[in-house]
């Protein structure tokens, strides 16, 4: 082991080099114009495991179908170097492709041109770019890690990696995928570095996720645009009528009114409420990094609490009529509306896809109507903390951190957690390095450099301690 350390030491600059060149790839799985440079990043992440030390690497094509048509995908990367059957098999998660770096003009330099700049939390530095903490740092934390173990003969356990490019957009290729492959991907635990820690003096290790049901909704009144003085006052405006039907959906004291939203959710213990409330929260530091003035949410539990193991709904955009620069006197012909609901144990996503559809129409009055379109979705997922896999992390992160890592639930949706229970009944240990403030899916998305070299180095003493679990 200290010699994988040492390597690891000696090799820094070279991993930042090789992560800054996965950066420039602008690999944006929601615009098509990027198909090219999301297959060129599958096979720049395919290389990187052949040079790292992978005995079988394969860019995998996949497929989906929807509303009954086959789909096209994009590929999976998949590798796997096999030491000895008989030792533990370790399945590595991550994903390549990255969200839309729009609005550009709010980033300080370039998305796509990775930059080391010093912050209050970062004082040695942190890589701003887009996809440098969600996810293509922290997965490559992995590849350099495998790296420095193979190079010194150093592998206690089996590892696969599997490392897709569509998480960002909802993974609809992934499932059928993994479920066509089950041989193949065949492990004793899944290990995924897509979340975060508490702080870099605070290690901890995230033993739950909220699931996600993501939807489009549609108002439409007239059969086309009409002028707001001819028509105003005398026919329904869809934007009006959208935002009074999403101003109902929650109530005064932060509940979700949809009927039966809450008849499946799992009630925290009071001794789950109060181990979580030992992991340090800055309120006021919170705010303040925010710019805001005042909390809200769910009555009678607290802001951590609210964002981790309680359900939420959003409208995440909204737009129709004229958005142009000037004005225009107009009564849009219809309003459209991103919602997302975050879940937790035990909802399920189609149960509550139905159950928000049935309410959203009966808000409407008949003077518009309503289409709902179901994006994706996935379920909410709980690691338990008494078993080697995750007893393996909580040791490995105490090693390198050199104090005893917290768990903690995390309000942030991973489709894997479940899905691989379902498809290949083993649990996810969500080993991640970021911190909340990292600005993932923002402007200024970033990744310090502590994190970074921290993930490297930890990583290694997880297969040790695991191998040594599983004896």
């Amino acid at each position: 082991m200290q010699k994988v350390q040492d390597y690891i030491q000696q090799n820094k600059d070279r991993f930042l080099e090789e992560l800054f060149d996965l950066l420039r790839i602008p690999s944006i799985s929601a615009k098509p114009e990027h198909k090219d440079d999301v297959l060129r990043c599958a096979e720049a992440v395919a290389e990187s495991l052949r040079k790292a030390g992978a005995d079988k690497v394969e860019v995998c094509p996949t497929s989906y179908v929807k509303n009954g048509e086959k789909k096209e995908g994009y590929p999976i990367v998949y590798g796997e170097k096999i030491v000895d059957p008989s030792l533990p098999t370790v399945l590595v998660y991550g994903h390549y492709d990255v969200q839309p770096a729009e609005p550009l003009e709010l980033w300080e330099t370039p998305p796509f041109e990775p930059t080391i700049r010093k912050t209050d939390i970062h004082p040695d530095g942190a890589i701003f770019a887009r996809g440098s903490c969600d996810d293509k740092g922290q997965t490559y934390m992995h590849v350099k890690a495998f790296e420095a173990m193979v190079a010194n003969n150093y592998l206690p356990c089996n590892i696969k990696f599997c490392v897709e490019g569509e998480e960002e957009v909802g993974s609809p290729s992934f499932r059928p995928w993994v479920e066509a492959n089950k041989e193949r991907l065949a492990c004793d635990v899944v290990l995924c570095s897509d979340t975060s820690i508490i702080a870099n003096d605070v290690p901890s290790i995230t033993s739950g996720v909220r699931g996600l049901a993501y939807l489009e909704v549609k108002v439409t009144g007239p059969n086309r645009d009409l002028h707001s003085g001819v028509y105003g006052g005398g026919v329904a405006n869809p934007i009006n009528v959208l935002a009074t039907m999403i101003s109902k959906l929650i109530d005064e004291k932060g509940k979700i009114t949809i009927p039966g939203f809450y008849d499946d959710v799992l009630e925290a213990t009071p001794e789950e409420r109060a181990a979580m409330a030992k992991a340090p929260f800055d309120l006021e530091a919170w705010k303040k990094d925010l710019g805001i003035e005042e909390v809200q949410g769910e009555e009678g539990y607290t802001t951590m609490e609210r964002v981790s193991i309680r359900p939420s709904l959003d409208c995440n955009g909204i737009w129709g009529g004229y958005i142009g620069e000037g004005s225009k006197t107009v009564l849009p012909s219809w309003a459209k509306a991103k919602i997302s609901m975050r879940l937790v144990p035990h909802q399920r996503s189609e149960k509550v896809y139905d159950q928000f559809e049935n309410y959203f129409r009966s808000l409407a009055p008949k003077s518009v109507k309503v289409d709902v379109t179901r994006m994706h979705g996935g379920e909410p997922g709980v690691t338990p903390i008494d078993t080697p896999e995750y007893k393996a992390a909580h040791k490995a992160m105490a090693t390198t951190f050199g104090k005893e890592p917290i768990p903690k639930r995390e309000g942030g949706y991973i489709p894997i957690v479940s899905l691989f229970k379902d498809v290949l009944d083993v649990d996810s240990i969500l080993m991640g390095f970021g911190l909340n403030s990292d600005d993932i899916h923002s402007p200024n998305e970033h990744y310090g450099l502590f994190n970074f070299y921290k993930g490297i180095e930890t990583i290694p003493y997880y297969y040790q301690y695991y191998a040594e679990l599983k004896k």
